[in-house]
């Protein structure tokens, strides 16, 4: 049997490794509670072996999967949700309504991501998206209160990485699930100091006063965890916060500063590795630089593609 790799965390919450590009940077999340399970993202299509791998090894029936609630349609997070649910026959996806129709007919987004990666990395990263048939998708609504076995689940709009995003407040223990919406954090870069954060502003759609928004309606809930697709769970919210916010402001102040280069994506990639890297060892990451690269190198690449994706969108204002 394909093996997955698994993480329990408290809750009835465990992160299964996505592996995507590299073990340790994408993960879905699965919660348990009275008998039945719900996804929160679920990775590309070659993701899918893993989270019904990890549904076995939990010993959860597909049939027990009521939800697969998908926080934004970008393909790391959503990519495998029509495969998915051929394989869960009671679940229904949840999607923001601007983010459905793409999940329906996927033809934009596949263009879309094409644009990014080059057609042969996309197909390499991705596969043959499977449409959602409409009737198994529900529209999120911002304040909607989904009932998951007696264990409330409140979706919140929450724009700034993109417009079709939301994020899911489990009050009942305290938690929130966050999409992209507060940032990056991956497990090798922990230091006594606690989780090291980094904002994602990848293409299209990044915000700046949009995505500090976001940050601060979600933490007036209060939360005492954060669960990102990369890397699952954060906790120490108020700092990493605090921390996001001077950082997306940082970086669109730099990307500024670079929108008259000739070469302006190369130069607000060096600027933004360079503050990255000082970050770094002020967070005491003791890591050489080729290491830290090899960890944050794809998005850098990805940052700089959305700050120059904004600067464009916004030319003029």
């Amino acid at each position: 049997m394909l093996q997955a790799t698994l993480t329990r965390h408290p809750h009835g919450i465990t992160a299964v490794d996505t592996d995507y590009i590299r073990p340790g940077l994408a993960a879905a999340h699965l919660i348990e509670h009275g008998g039945r399970a719900a996804f929160v993202d679920v990775g590309t299509n070659h993701s899918v072996p893993r989270l019904l791998a990890a549904l076995e090894m939990l010993g959860v029936a597909r049939s027990a999967v009521d939800l697969v609630l998908l926080t934004h349609v970008h393909l790391d997070h959503a990519g495998g949700a029509g495969a998915l649910l051929r394989e869960l026959p009671s679940a229904r996806a949840i999607v923001h309504p601007r983010g459905a129709p793409h999940l329906a007919d996927p033809t934009r987004l596949i263009a879309a991501s094409t644009a990014v990666y080059g057609a042969t990395l996309y197909r390499e990263l991705y596969g043959d998206l499977v449409p959602i048939p409409p009737e198994r998708m529900s529209l999120m609504k911002d304040g909607q209160r989904v009932d998951f076995a007696g264990r409330e689940l409140l979706l919140i709009d929450t724009p700034g990485h993109a417009m079709h995003h939301y994020c899911i407040v489990d009050a009942m223990y305290a938690n929130v699930f966050t999409g992209d919406t507060l940032g990056l954090s991956y497990r090798e870069l922990d230091t006594a100091a606690g989780a090291f954060v980094v904002p994602t502003t990848t293409p299209t759609q990044f915000d700046p006063e949009q995505l500090i928004a976001s940050i601060d309606r979600l933490l007036g809930y209060a939360p005492q965890a954060a669960y990102l697709m990369h890397y699952s769970r954060v906790t120490g919210l108020p700092r990493i916060a605090a921390s996001l916010k001077t950082q997306i402001r940082e970086l669109a102040a730099l990307a500024r500063r670079h929108a008259g280069a000739a070469n302006r994506g190369a130069a607000i990639r060096s600027e933004m590795r360079a503050r990255w890297l000082e970050l770094a060892r002020l967070h005491g990451i003791t890591l050489p630089e080729p290491r830290i690269d090899e960890i944050l190198g794809k998005d850098l690449d990805l940052n700089a593609q959305g700050l120059v994706a904004w600067l464009a969108r916004t030319a003029g204002r």
